[in-house]
């Protein structure tokens, strides 16, 4: 592919909204796993034709979108299900995204994928940027922004890669636990990292 495709990722709380808009300010186009994972279960989509067949009508709502809490509440308790339908999404995942690698216009692409490394979405990239904060600051910034309980946070950043091995894994790592101030100035620098790069 010709475009040049950062993959930007880091766990939760890190902070990763704030520096893809950082990025986007710059003129930089935006693709946001979480966003496209919505999209390929819009109504009278495929995956969503797929997911009513598998589950039934019951995991709908009245309006015929799909109901999250229902599909998470079926998953949660059966490591089967959950198999099947992240087979179904991934690839669904994966294709849109590089759909609209295909579409930007930008000099590069931010590939915004909170799962970067775990799902194997880094050998799409040219380049992977890790947002980094401590633990102790990333359950105090979800606590603060979420009604998730303590336990529940635990558990999600259980999932996710560690915080050394997916340093070990990063080209390039925003450390995260600074103002405002200097992540812009760290955004900056990257940036016309990223534009050079882009241009050999």
């Amino acid at each position: 592919m010709a475009k040049f495709i950062v993959g930007l990722t880091g766990g939760i709380g890190s902070g990763k909204t704030t520096v893809a808009t950082l990025f986007s300010e710059q003129g930089i186009e935006l693709i946001d796993a979480d966003i496209v994972a919505r999209q390929v279960v819009e109504p009278g989509s495929l995956g969503l034709q797929q997911i009513t067949h598998h589950f039934g009508t019951g995991v709908l709502t009245a309006q015929g979108t799909l109901n999250r809490e229902k599909l998470r509440n079926i998953i949660f308790n059966s490591p089967s299900e959950l198999e099947w339908l992240n087979q179904l999404l991934h690839p669904l995942i994966r294709t849109k995204m590089l759909k609209d690698v295909e579409n930007a216009n930008s000099p590069y692409v931010l590939m915004v994928v909170p799962l970067l490394f775990e799902n194997g979405l880094d050998s799409l990239v040219n380049r992977t940027l890790v947002v980094d904060i401590s633990p102790e600051n990333q359950r105090k910034r979800v606590l603060a922004r979420d009604n998730s309980s303590p336990e529940v946070i635990d558990s999600i950043i259980a999932t996710q890669m560690g915080r050394q091995e997916k340093l070990s894994k990063a080209d390039d790592v925003i450390d995260n636990q600074g103002q405002i101030s200097a992540l812009e100035q760290k955004v900056f620098a990257l940036h016309q990292k990223y534009l050079h790069l882009s241009k050999i």
